[in-house]
């Protein structure tokens, strides 16, 4: 097995796209209506977005491969560009994302390790990140990496308003 994690550029924009609505579609699709998943992908995955998102210099974007295979990805917010207000010793995690059949494999802790990795590099002394109320495989393993729940947030998915968890991890 290969693990490898590379930086997402501009020229990976539709791999990025792909990726961004695969997983999203798949991890939610059967806890929402077809019309707020619809809704919410459009917003946030078209390309436009994403443009914009791998245009921020305070934004982090990487892809994990496993086998020389795009398996997931990971992105990270410091300074503004945090989805939350929160201290600027803070990083944020906003998407940690892997592919079905990428799974059990340990790469969400590859990239949690590069999370932590992009947060020191930047002087950063905690990690954190918001994670569905009802998502109960992600929070088990936040949870098992360290992470404590500090509070809560609203998430839009569509018109219908959802209860993220706030977990924070102290570097």
């Amino acid at each position: 097995m290969t693990v490898e994690i590379r930086a997402c550029s501009h020229e990976d924009l539709l791999k990025l796209q792909e990726i961004s609505i695969e997983t999203f579609n798949d991890t939610f699709k059967d806890q929402n209506s077809l019309d707020n998943m619809r809704a919410y992908l459009e917003r946030a995955f078209n390309a436009k977005q994403l443009e914009a998102e791998l245009s921020n210099s305070c934004s982090d974007i990487f892809f994990v491969y496993y086998n020389d295979e795009l398996a997931g990805y990971l992105k990270v917010n410091r300074d503004g560009a945090q989805s939350e207000q929160m201290s600027d010793v803070s990083l944020e995690i906003e998407r940690i994302y892997i592919r079905n059949k990428f799974q059990k494999h340990g790469l969400g802790k590859y990239l949690l390790n590069k999370a932590m990795d992009t947060a020191l590099e930047h002087k950063k002394k905690e990690i954190w990140l918001g994670v569905w109320e009802k998502n109960d495989n992600a929070i088990a393993f936040y949870k098992k990496m360290g992470f404590v729940q500090t509070g809560s947030h609203s998430f839009y998915m569509g018109d219908e308003e959802q209860i993220d968890f706030i977990m924070v991890k102290t570097l």
